[in-house]
């Protein structure tokens, strides 16, 4: 008898969850036992897609366990939930995706059932709003519930930091004569008074107060932020996470923002940016890719061009005139509007672009940033203070260089 400690026999049960049913025998020579428990769950619930001749798989008339007795839509969902209790979320993520694309579980996608129990996910987020004109009728509340979640997730993970950024950089850049409690510059205030400092009481004496300018974000101050975000078809991901920050900027009321969705034709979603999902339902994914049009389209909104942001969200991939577009955003550049191109981000948030088209845009001064969306709050205030976007790029570039 071949006696085993807890973590061999551990180890052995995961290396046999890994190789799949067909290991079995090898590792019964070995010593090893049957899964039991959480681990059979396990095998059972990867087995479904990973090794469908033997479990039966999830469609009716799969070959394997009883031809026509495949699992309904239920029993998918009740799958779906076994999978989310059984597995870390990140795993979870990439079961689900294998499970559409090897089980042709697409049909199923819009089932309300299978919405209930799918973990939100960004790439799944981006399917469903590429296939939305197939949704039913019976399912148009579950895909706006499920898309929500996502919106949600994402909000939570940027919201406040591109409030505090947009803040910090519009109210913090000028000082005002008008004393007022909360718009005390305590930086300065303490830096300049430091000569004041007064041993006998501990602390400062101040013969000065300084306070931040509030009046610079009236209506003749304001930036002006522009968003002209590509929506064809392999901008999924980065349709979605480009809408939920519109949607924070066009909240806040020291900014005017435009939204501009562009593929061969151009739609204005600014009337949308009350909603988020509303915005993503907007977008209309796939389609061919005319970038100068759109930036053609996008001028008429530069009023002030120092005051100006503009973010080209794009893989780059132009179908259009790309000398006249390349002209375009130099021209805008040298106008003294704020360029920054945003490139697309893939699934899984891997780059994914034109790189020759992204060295034109850098060659002209203009950062091109394939960056995950918690690095926008930074460059957002970085370029609202009008700091050097180039020493951002080279700081931005360390850092994934290191990863």
């Amino acid at each position: 008898m071949v006696v085993q400690s807890m973590d061999e026999k551990t180890q052995m049960q995961r290396w046999r969850l890994i190789l799949g049913s067909e290991s079995q025998n090898r590792f019964s020579g070995m010593g090893g036992e049957s899964l039991q428990g959480e681990f059979d769950l396990m095998d059972q619930a990867l087995a479904a897609i990973y090794n469908r001749r033997e479990s039966g798989g999830f469609g009716n008339g799969t070959p394997g366990a009883g031809g026509g007795h495949g699992p309904s839509n239920p029993q998918i969902s009740k799958w779906l939930g076994d999978v989310r209790s059984l597995f870390d979320k990140e795993l979870v993520t990439v079961i689900q995706g294998d499970a559409m694309s090897r089980c042709g579980l697409k049909q199923l996608l819009f089932e309300p059932e299978l919405l209930e129990n799918l973990e939100p996910d960004v790439g799944l987020a981006s399917t469903i709003l590429m296939l939305k004109e197939q949704i039913p009728k019976r399912s148009k509340d579950s895909v706006r519930a499920f898309i929500k979640k996502i919106v949600e997730e994402i909000n939570k993970l940027l919201e406040q930091d591109i409030r505090r950024a947009v803040t910090a950089s519009l109210n913090k850049r000028k000082h005002s004569p008008i004393p007022s409690a909360a718009a005390i510059d305590y930086k300065m205030t303490i830096s300049r008074n430091l000569k004041n400092y007064n041993r006998e009481l501990g602390t400062i004496v101040p013969e000065h107060f300084y306070f931040f300018d509030r009046t610079s974000t009236t209506a003749a101050n304001k930036w002006t932020v522009i968003l002209d975000i590509d929506q064809s078809g392999s901008m999924g991901e980065s349709v979605i996470y480009s809408s939920i920050v519109s949607c924070i900027l066009a909240s806040m009321s020291s900014l005017k923002t435009r939204i501009v969705a562009f593929d061969t034709n151009i739609v204005d979603l600014t009337e949308k940016s009350d909603d988020p999902v509303d915005l993503l339902f907007g977008f209309q994914l796939g389609g061919g890719t005319n970038i100068d049009q759109s930036i053609a389209y996008c001028e008429q909104f530069i009023e002030n061009p120092r005051k100006t942001l503009f973010f080209l969200v794009s893989d780059l991939e132009e179908g259009g005139n790309r000398a006249a577009m390349l002209r375009r955003l130099e021209e805008m550049k040298g106008a003294g509007v704020t360029v920054i191109c945003l490139l697309a981000l893939a699934e899984g948030g891997k780059p994914y672009y034109d790189a020759q088209m992204a060295q034109k845009v850098a060659a002209m001064g203009i950062p091109c940033f394939a960056c995950n969306p918690q690095m926008l709050p930074v460059l957002l205030e970085r370029a609202l203070a009008g700091q050097d976007l180039a020493q951002f790029e080279k700081e931005f570039q360390k850092r994934t260089s290191k990863k």
